[in-house]
């Protein structure tokens, strides 16, 4: 644990940070395309438009970060149920999955208490909310299912393409598109997490804990049945690394195996 710490802490320090470069972003386009005074806000009154905006803004967001020099080189989960569910794969140690679930709790967190000082009273409106997740009019239950769905289709996605040699380095955009999808289309139901470090982030300043078991369970049950799956059909040897985008170069601290992948590649 101590060598793990000694010899990875640079890695469990940027998972951190990526995700709360993430909660600060969803904190800024949230007041900007929720707040009344917003000038978006009066210019775009359908809520539809404007979700549809949070979800290209939040999109781009996951796709710079994943394939930002950081990104390359923790792998960018920033998401504890996505280190769990690499975890149940074989492909990362568990005291860096413990590390990296702790520096992304932290992480989420800190970046929006960091908003929170740089927008003040604006982010603690009750049309922003501190950007939390809580289930939409539909119920718990349908939150509870929308979650668990839209992350076993995201881990289905993510395992498809980064084991591709001819989809592997599209697996950032493919994540993020699903990303702006979902903001789009299914955070009416459960306000779109898929991720309990973004859920919690917003908690804890927001003082919101409505209902928040939903989003320590339901992704990573979505996440893991997704990840049993692909076992079933690959078998352990098709997982290779648990990098989303594996860009040489850069150490790589998992149970690595992305070179093999990469000398199936098409020759051009």
């Amino acid at each position: 644990m101590i060598a793990a710490l000694r010899a990875h802490w640079p890695e469990y320090l940027i998972e951190g940070a990526l995700l709360g470069f993430f909660m600060i972003s969803a904190c800024v386009f949230g007041v900007l395309l929720g707040h009344p005074a917003s000038p978006l806000v009066r210019a775009l009154p359908g809520p539809g438009l404007r979700r549809l905006l949070m979800g290209l803004a939040m999109g781009l967001t996951a796709i710079a970060l994943i394939y930002s020099p950081w990104g390359r080189r923790s792998g960018a989960h920033f998401n504890p149920a996505v280190t769990l569910t690499f975890l149940r794969l074989g492909k990362i140690e568990p005291p860096d999955a413990l590390f990296y679930v702790l520096a992304q709790f932290a992480g989420g967190i800190a970046g929006v208490l960091a908003a929170r000082s740089l927008l003040g009273g604006l982010l603690a409106d009750p049309e922003v909310g501190y950007v939390v997740t809580v289930p939409g009019p539909a119920g718990p239950g349908a939150a509870f299912a929308a979650e668990a769905g839209i992350s076993f289709l995201l881990i289905a996605v993510i395992l498809a393409a980064s084991n591709d040699p001819r989809l592997t380095r599209l697996t950032g955009l493919l994540a993020g598109a699903l990303v702006a999808i979902y903001i789009f289309l299914e955070s009416p139901l459960s306000g779109m997490s898929m991720n309990p470090a973004r859920t919690l982030g917003s908690a804890v300043p927001g003082d919101v804990y409505t209902d928040i078991w939903i989003y320590f369970t339901a992704p990573p049950l979505g996440m893991l049945l997704a990840a049993q799956a692909y076992l079933g059909l690959k078998g352990a040897r098709g997982v290779h690394c648990a990098k989303l985008h594996h860009a040489g170069g850069r150490r790589c601290i998992f149970r690595c195996n992305f070179g093999a992948l990469a000398s199936e590649s098409p020759r051009s």
